[in-house]
């Protein structure tokens, strides 16, 4: 090989390595400049120099057939291949990818190739690690970052790397298969880049090659290594990345510990102002989040991070020693409260960006155009989002993350939609993720276009749906992302589906989304006209089946059934349907509480719905609960009728005297055996109860006054001295304050 070949051996994102890198190649000025990475992507490589970049980004590969095996090449802005990308086009140097293409990478994929195991020798599974200690370090992070990122400057680094690296491959085990055809393949590649060169060609690629990259080989023995290996057509484009997904802890095998921290490394110039200027920004995440922090306490911080550096025999304070200054000085020594920023500073909530003509996947570029559209910015850390629906912005907001939420890309996480503060409130949690990006590719199967795919998604899953609760809730999704051709596909499927079908629980299933849909109509126009004559169909037709549903279940049949029953119960007084349909369903009811077969269970709710829907008085409900606990009944039945009747309504005993009598009576008289047998059900009943609602009801119990833990009395003959009290505080009232 030609004598002017210059190998720099990286870290991959080390900030140390890419400012040494650009000041070696600065000396240099190199004619090419070949970088680790898949060379089918080389034509890609100069948008990395392009102003409209804003990293991090990835090189996202995709296979054609498959877009689901997919690999990403994450870049940072102190990557050093980054840099190196930048250099090159600034200085019209040639600028190449050397490693395999991903297309093989895929292949392997496609073809079901077993992932490599890990070298099994010590040396090639830690080599750093190797280093470190043999350089006194109890890790190879601290040793690199103390060596090579934080180091001050010279350029004999990469020789010094180069010959350690050396050392350590010929201890080492022989490579594996893909790893000898990875070096196999960049050989090849430097060998052209030299032989089509007129001047020096730089080499950027991870440490642990730099000696196989050196090493002569025949060019007909590397082609051996590389013959028949599988290949897949695959896609190549640029990805917006997240600073939490290039952090180490997110499974970024190639990741860093502190992705801010290496940022700050990259952007410190001057390493004397490293430590104040870190500890400066800690003091204004801190004092944001409403903590007080003081000059002086900033400046001791300062002085322990310097003190326990040349404790810990390093150069320079590292960001564990800036840590633990900041967590004694800043922080009181209460940890809790650095916890509480330490992802803002040590990880971050970047998110990059990519220029416009960039060639991407037609979902990503619909995206990009809707994200700009609603002037939403996708953010790696969580970040809540309120949206009016009765506003243009917001409604379009809501309907680009329901599609994307059908597409299976998560962007926003719905809480408590409309429940809180009404139907045209909706609250979001947005995170962006990057592998949101991959599942874009996997959906162009559906559509170019966000409401396309998502229209047709939906729709396929409604064909493929058997079962009318999950079908009612896709048409749902449907209709709350503004799909009206996959909405029209889902109402003709439910109503054919429901038409056919006599199962009790399956119709009961299908009403809570109904309902869900006819409250969305009015935040929606038109999205629920054509449903309010189904519910009504679908409701009679559970009314009708509920009472043989009922009979004769298990435990856990029975329990089904019951919340099944409680949630059509909410559903049919949420869509407020019609009175005739409403008797209907009062009369399914009435027909449990009477039947002997009926699971006491259901039978219980069935006669607590009837009881809250003043469909049977006070007396009448305490007369039933007075029957169904009597001393004939067996115990286990008396049970079920109990739970049924007061589970999620046991405040109902606070007020109602009558109610809490029967109770009462059935709980003395049970033997201690069976007392003790059912308090696992008593704890179930009453757990709802709140703490002053327990003191409340044990005091009713116990015959006391309702209102004396407040101190009120009620007065004998207070009904019949009201009404004068009444009058003689209305005229007060009308009478007006004095002037």
């Amino acid at each position: 090989m030609p004598a002017d070949l210059l190998f720099y051996g990286i870290r991959h994102h080390g900030p140390g390595s890419a400012r040494r890198l650009v000041e070696a190649l600065a000396a240099a000025r190199p004619a090419a400049v070949l970088i680790e990475g898949p060379a089918d992507a080389s034509d890609l490589l100069p948008m990395l120099a392009d102003p409209g970049l804003r990293t991090p980004v990835a090189l996202l590969a995709y296979a054609e057939e498959d877009p689901a095996q997919a690999s990403f090449f994450p870049f940072a802005e102190y990557s050093p291949e980054f840099q190196a990308a930048r250099w090159a086009v600034a200085n019209n140097a040639v600028l190449r990818f050397i490693d395999l293409p991903a297309t093989d990478r895929l292949g392997e994929r496609l073809a079901g190739a077993p992932e490599e195991a890990l070298e099994e020798d010590e040396v090639s599974r830690d080599p750093i690690g190797i280093l470190a200690a043999a350089a006194g370090y109890a890790d190879g992070e601290s040793w690199w970052s103390d060596v090579i990122e934080e180091s001050a400057s010279g350029l004999p680094v990469f020789a010094a790397v180069a010959e350690a690296m050396a050392a350590l491959r010929a201890e080492a085990g022989p490579p594996s298969p893909r790893e000898a055809a990875r070096e196999a393949h960049m050989r090849l590649e430097i060998a052209r880049a030299a032989k089509e060169s007129d001047g020096p060609v730089a080499v950027v690629c991870g440490a642990w090659h730099v000696p196989g990259l050196r090493e002569k080989r025949s060019h007909a023995e590397d082609r051996a290594l590389l013959k028949g290996r599988p290949k897949a057509k695959a896609k190549l484009t640029w990805a917006p990345w997240t600073a939490p997904r290039l952090a180490r802890g997110s499974g970024y095998g190639a990741g860093v510990i502190a992705p801010g921290w290496c940022a700050h490394l990259w952007d410190s110039h001057d390493a004397a102002d490293r430590a104040s200027t870190w500890l400066a920004r800690i003091a204004r995440v801190m004092r944001e989040r409403g903590h007080f922090v003081s000059t002086a306490s900033v400046i001791e911080a300062q002085r322990l991070g310097v003190a326990l550096a040349a404790m810990r025999e390093r150069p320079h304070p590292g960001f564990e020693e800036l840590r633990d200054a900041a967590i004694a000085c800043l922080c009181h020594g209460e940890s809790a409260v650095w916890h509480d920023i330490a992802a803002e500073l040590l990880i971050g909530a970047d998110v990059g960006a990519i220029p416009e003509g960039t060639p991407l996947a037609p979902l990503l570029e619909d995206l990009q155009r809707q994200q700009k559209a609603v002037r939403l910015k996708p953010e790696a850390l969580e970040k809540p989002l309120t949206l009016d629906l009765r506003s243009d912005s917001g409604l379009a907001r809501s309907t680009l993350l329901h599609r994307l939420a059908a597409l299976d890309v998560p962007w926003g996480r719905l809480a408590d939609a409309g429940r809180s503060r009404g139907t045209f409130r909706e609250n979001w949690v947005l995170a962006w993720q990057p592998e949101f990006s991959v599942r874009l590719v996997e959906n162009l199967v559906h559509g170019a276009t966000i409401a396309d795919a998502a229209g047709a998604r939906l729709a396929e899953a409604m064909r493929g749906e058997p079962a009318l609760g999950p079908l009612a809730g896709l048409l749902r999704s449907a209709m709350i992302a503004v799909l009206p051709q996959a909405a029209e596909i889902g109402t003709a499927l439910l109503e054919t589906r429901a038409a056919l079908t006599s199962d009790a629980l399956a119709l009961l299933a299908a009403l809570p989304p109904m309902a869900e849909i006819l409250r969305y109509g009015e935040a929606r126009a038109g999205t629920a006209e054509h449903l309010a004559a189904l519910m009504p169909r679908i409701a009679v037709q559970a009314a009708l089946a509920l009472p043989y549903a009922a009979r004769n279940l298990d435990a856990e049949a029975s329990s089904t059934l019951r919340d099944a029953i409680l949630a059509a119960e909410a559903a049919i007084q949420l869509a407020q349907l019609d009175a005739e349909t409403v008797a209907a369903w009062h009369g399914a009811l009435a027909t449990m509480l009477e039947d002997e077969q009926a699971t006491q269970l259901v039978a219980g709710a069935a006669g607590r719905l009837l009881y809250e829907g003043e469909q049977i008085g006070a007396e009448a409900a305490a007369a039933l609960l007075q029957r169904r606990l009597s001393p004939g009944i067996a115990v286990a039945q008396a049970a079920g009728f109990f739970e049924g009747f007061l589970a999620g309504a046991g405040q109902r005993l606070i007020h109602d005297a009558a109610l809490r009598q029967a109770v009462d009576g059935w709980m003395l008289g049970l033997e201690e055996d069976s007392f003790v047998a059912n308090l696992p059900l008593f704890r179930r009943v009453f757990s709802d109860l709140d703490r002053q609602e327990r003191r409340r009801l044990m005091d009713a119990a116990r015959g006391q006054a309702e209102a004396s833990a407040r101190g009120y009395r009620l007065l004998p003959g207070a009904a019949a001295l009201w009404p004068a009290h009444e009058a003689r505080i209305r005229a007060l009232i009308e009478a007006g304050a004095p002037r």
